[in-house]
């Protein structure tokens, strides 16, 4: 019988256990939004990797409306998702996540945009700003229109469209 020696990665990842989720759920603008978004310790950081279904597609901006998509993507600073005003909904998330009071784009809660394929987005990337342990309680949110990673404080992203508690 061969012995196994696990490396020191190995060993880490083997007794890694801290994860967390959060479960995405569409307000009124976009009742149909559903999905999860997962947070997994790694060293140096945490992965995220997101479900989600039932998003608008891509709709060019009017003279009268903005566009529609690709969807920004935010950690919220508060696990609230209480859709509150119809008109303004998921308002209780509060802002963005930004513990190091960055200027936006720079956020620790600042995350790529999600592409609309037929309603369907799926990402994972790597962030080195947090741990799961910094975003229980916070939550997640999707927006109607892209973030532009500049426009001071939140990116212009619209309306929220849905919303999710880390847990």
């Amino acid at each position: 019988m061969r012995k196994y020696y696990a490396t020191r990665d190995e060993a880490y990842f083997r007794n890694m256990n801290t994860m967390a989720t959060a479960v995405i759920k569409g307000g009124p603008f976009a009742p149909s939004i559903k999905g999860m978004v997962y947070f997994v310790d790694v060293p140096y950081g945490t992965n995220v990797c997101v479900t989600v279904w039932g998003l608008p597609e891509f709709k060019p901006a009017t003279a009268n409306e903005k566009q529609i998509g690709p969807h920004g993507f935010h950690i919220h600073e508060f696990g609230n998702c209480e859709v509150g005003d119809v008109n303004d909904p998921f308002k209780s998330a509060g802002s963005h996540w930004n513990p190091t009071k960055q200027p936006h784009g720079n956020h620790a809660g600042d995350f790529p945009v999600l592409f609309s394929n037929h309603g369907i987005a799926m990402m994972c990337f790597f962030t080195d700003k947090f741990k799961v342990k910094d975003v229980i309680g916070k939550s997640v949110v999707i927006h109607e229109s892209p973030d532009d990673y500049k426009t001071q404080p939140a990116g212009d992203s619209g309306r929220r469209l849905a919303c999710g508690v880390i847990k």
